[in-house]
């Protein structure tokens, strides 16, 4: 299992992207995204994503030259265009808005329409948060879930994430967990998955990897987790005027563009409080949460963020680890596009960045 430094990975992922004719600013934004992933240990959503992007564009199911457009603004509302382009651009551009907005109104909401797949949605709200915000942002995603009681796909795992200035990082699913863990553990040649994360094509809840692929993910906590994927959908897809529901593609869906919608909340804490107060009141409140005695089985008590600081922490110092199944299909992506493969493929990250730290988006969102 090859297992190669942060940077490494990103100066090689970029060197992929570009040979696929996306220009340098975009492919080092995806590369620098799709790693954070990997460094936060959230693999679905790291560099095996790569070679997808890819297929997209050699199919003419993205356009990567697309850079979207503002369709109206008013107040801190904006809505977006992201014209099928990079997702990863359009949401760095709607990052931008929302803390202008946040910061001229207190408050902002911006719904983008037409985009793709964003990568996680952590590395954004956190590009929020470290404004000084509030961050919220919210996808809806391919309609590979049945709703509560049905054994038929309408909606997607649709994530929800909120940031702040702190100890504190939620990103989840709707879903038990996002589709990309289960084809994950198919590429990496899993035979099973935990109980709960999927049934197969007839809605019955299964362990098999294979059957899982072929299935659909579980709504997280039964029907409140249908509710949860229909509280996305309507605040990204119905109200962008995008797509939604059966509207939507996916990156796996051949000959379709995603046509995806993502929401992007910004508040301003300035306007309730000094940030370094509310950082400190975020602090206290963890505490007071880990402080609680930990139930039988159990060493401690964490909060959302700890899980995926601790792996950052280790990533950052250790290298990320690959996957067999991830790294071959990275290595036949390299060989088509005619790219080397990275000098090292064992080397170590040496260097270190503290919990909650991710690299700025490069600027993007300005325009």
């Amino acid at each position: 299992m090859p297992v190669i430094a942060a940077e490494d990975l990103i100066s090689w992922a970029t060197q992929l992207l570009e040979a696929a004719r996306i220009q340098a600013p975009k492919a080092r934004l995806i590369a620098d995204g799709l790693v954070a992933a990997n460094l936060r240990g959230v693999d679905s959503h790291g560099v095996q994503l790569l070679p997808i992007y890819v297929d997209q564009i050699e199919r003419g199911d993205m356009d990567p030259d697309a850079d979207g457009h503002v369709v109206s603004e008013s107040g801190g509302c904006l809505v977006y265009d992201g014209e099928n382009g990079i997702g990863q651009h359009v949401a760095g551009v709607c990052c931008g808005h929302a803390v202008r907005l946040a910061k001229a109104h207190g408050i902002s909401m911006v719904v983008a329409r037409e985009s793709n797949h964003f990568g996680a949605a952590a590395y954004w709200a956190q590009q929020i948060s470290q404004a000084g915000a509030v961050g919220i942002v919210m996808c809806n995603a391919s309609p590979l879930v049945a709703p509560w009681q049905s054994k038929q796909p309408r909606l997607g795992t649709n994530p929800i994430c909120m940031s702040v200035p702190g100890p504190w990082l939620l990103d989840m699913a709707t879903t038990t967990v996002a589709m990309n863990r289960i084809f994950k553990a198919s590429e990496n040649g899993d035979a099973t998955i935990p109980a709960g994360w999927a049934t197969d094509r007839d809605g019955v809840p299964t362990t098999s990897t294979a059957a899982a692929v072929k299935g659909m993910p579980m709504p997280l906590g039964g029907y409140k987790g249908t509710g949860l994927a229909m509280l996305v959908e309507i605040l990204c897809g119905v109200l962008s005027g995008g797509a939604m529901g059966t509207e939507i593609g996916g990156i796996r869906i051949h000959g379709k563009s995603v046509r995806a919608s993502q929401t992007f909340l910004a508040v301003d804490i300035e306007r309730f409080m000094p940030v370094a107060q509310f950082t400190r009141r975020v602090e206290q409140l963890v505490n007071t949460v880990k402080s609680a005695e930990p139930a039988e089985g159990y060493d401690e008590v964490m909060v959302a963020g700890d899980p995926e600081w601790r792996t950052e922490s280790d990533r950052r110092r250790q290298g990320i680890p690959l996957g067999d199944g991830t790294w071959k299909t990275l290595v036949e992506t390299a060989k088509k596009l005619g790219v080397a493969m990275p000098a090292n493929g064992e080397s170590l990250a040496k260097s270190q960045a503290p919990p909650g730290s991710t690299p700025s988006p490069l600027g993007y969102g300005k325009e």
